[in-house]
């Protein structure tokens, strides 16, 4: 090291963020693997914090994204007096999804990551080839729609929506 160079915290920085990504992995898992064999669980925040040794927070992280309404859950949230949270996985058939996706299209805003999530799952459940959902992916990037954050989202809700018609459209 040079003399009065600082040393870097980029690599410090680097570990830090990949423990919490493999933090959020191991959460994911442990509910993933207590949702195998029901439908529904209730969950207590605190109790999941104390076992994983993070904050609370940290378990809403992770509900919020990867156990989302796109991702086939619901959360439902009891508060007060040993409150809990109730996860439910949502089983739709390709139409019933495609038209919650329809509704959730026409309020206005998608950012790319619900759309990613979106794609992931039409792909996943047969509707459209892997190959649609990469070049749906790349159609709706930042870098594709290039326009200011907000008009993205509205647009990029556009397209997926317009996609969904034209999909239900053949599926009649």
């Amino acid at each position: 090291m040079i003399e009065g160079q600082r040393k870097s915290n980029f690599a410090k920085n680097c570990t830090r963020r990949e423990r919490v990504s493999n933090l959020s992995d191991m959460i994911e898992q442990f509910i993933l693997e207590q949702l195998e064999d029901m439908d529904s669980i209730d969950l207590s925040r605190n109790e999941l914090a104390s076992f994983f040794q993070c904050a609370p927070s940290q378990i809403n992280y992770v509900l919020s994204t990867r156990f989302s309404e796109p991702r086939g859950f619901m959360t439902t949230s009891q508060r007060g007096g040993g409150g809990y949270i109730r996860l439910e996985r949502v089983r739709y058939n390709g139409n019933e999804y495609l038209e919650y996706i329809l509704a959730s299209t026409s309020i206005g805003e998608i950012d790319y990551r619900e759309a990613l999530e979106i794609l992931g799952n039409l792909s996943q459940m047969g509707i459209i080839g892997d190959g649609e959902s990469r070049i749906l992916s790349y159609a709706i990037s930042s870098k594709a729609l290039s326009m200011p954050v907000k008009m993205e989202n509205r647009q990029r809700a556009r397209i997926l929506h317009n996609v969904i018609i034209n999909i239900l459209r053949g599926n009649n």
